[in-house]
């Protein structure tokens, strides 16, 4: 009974539980790839989600709140203010990327860090003349196909935008997947190099690089099966676990909050989640 009178007597706070829920179990849903049929171009989880998360959007604010009860005397906050954190908790934590995405948003979102992610390369092309002399070759050998490989990525995602059928997906899946695993690569590559300067900026460049294609690769996580998931992470012979101790991720969280114009608090969390999740699918 005692439930019920709770439910009954607080029941924003009962819905916004409720929606937290929501949110919290269709996230799981899509990151194990179950979509419960279709909804227009999007999922039937994506659909849901997306209205929980707007739903909670609206009970954040409460018109009937008063000045008074948003500030107690005591200095404590009311049970309002507590649910208002929370509710921005759980609107903070999804992705941008990953909730809600059709393939063809995924594409024109990869597209559209095409020109970070030249700039990037960029970089790398011009890197290796700083590097000190014996280092030089070891970080050329490394990155020599970046250009190649991420021209190809582009292209592939600007075919699907255009045509956006399974084929197409699989492709752009394939090459996602031997992009990200030559930038994994070359960093392992670096931290061979021996001077400490030409390491540390080596790996500096390669950073901004690894981060655009890791938030590209679970651009494309985000509206793969689990079968086609299974076949991606099949193919990665070079971890992300591998990769962890040489990541920087505030410098992560600084690119993505750029690209995306949000807040670096809410980066870093978006950041830590896609690659937990990269990493759960077994890349």
């Amino acid at each position: 009974m005692n439930l019920f009178r709770n439910i009954w007597n607080q029941p924003k706070t009962s819905a916004a539980g409720l929606l937290i829920a929501v949110v919290s179990i269709a996230g799981v849903l899509s990151q194990q790839g179950i979509s419960l049929g279709k909804a227009g171009t999007g999922t039937v989880v994506s659909l849901v989600t997306a209205l929980a998360t707007a739903l909670l959007g609206l009970l954040a604010k409460d018109p009937e709140a008063t000045s008074q009860q948003s500030t107690p005397r005591n200095g404590a906050p009311n049970t309002s203010v507590k649910l208002g954190v929370w509710m921005l908790i759980a609107l903070l934590v999804p992705l941008p990327w990953m909730q809600g995405c059709s393939g063809v948003t995924v594409a024109q979102d990869i597209v559209n860090w095409t020109p970070a992610l030249q700039s990037a390369v960029a970089t790398v092309d011009s890197t290796a003349s700083l590097l000190a002399p014996p280092d030089a070759p070891i970080f050329s050998a490394a990155t020599i196909g970046f250009d190649a490989a991420s021209n190809l990525m582009v292209a592939q995602a600007k075919a699907y935008l255009a045509n956006p059928s399974a084929s197409a997906l699989q492709t752009l899946q394939a090459q996602v997947v031997t992009f990200q695993q030559q930038v994994s690569a070359a960093l392992l590559q670096a931290v061979k190099i021996v001077d400490p300067a030409s390491q540390a900026h080596a790996l500096s460049v390669l950073q901004a690089v690894a981060t655009i294609v890791n938030t590209i690769l679970a651009l494309v996580a985000s509206i793969s099966s689990k079968a086609a998931m299974a076949r991606m992470s099949a193919a990665t012979g070079v971890k992300l676990a591998m990769l962890r101790p040489y990541l920087d991720h505030t410098r992560a969280a600084e690119i993505v909050a750029a690209h995306y114009n949000e807040p670096l608090t809410m980066a870093r969390m978006q950041v830590a989640r896609a690659e937990q999740m990269e990493m759960n699918a077994g890349f």
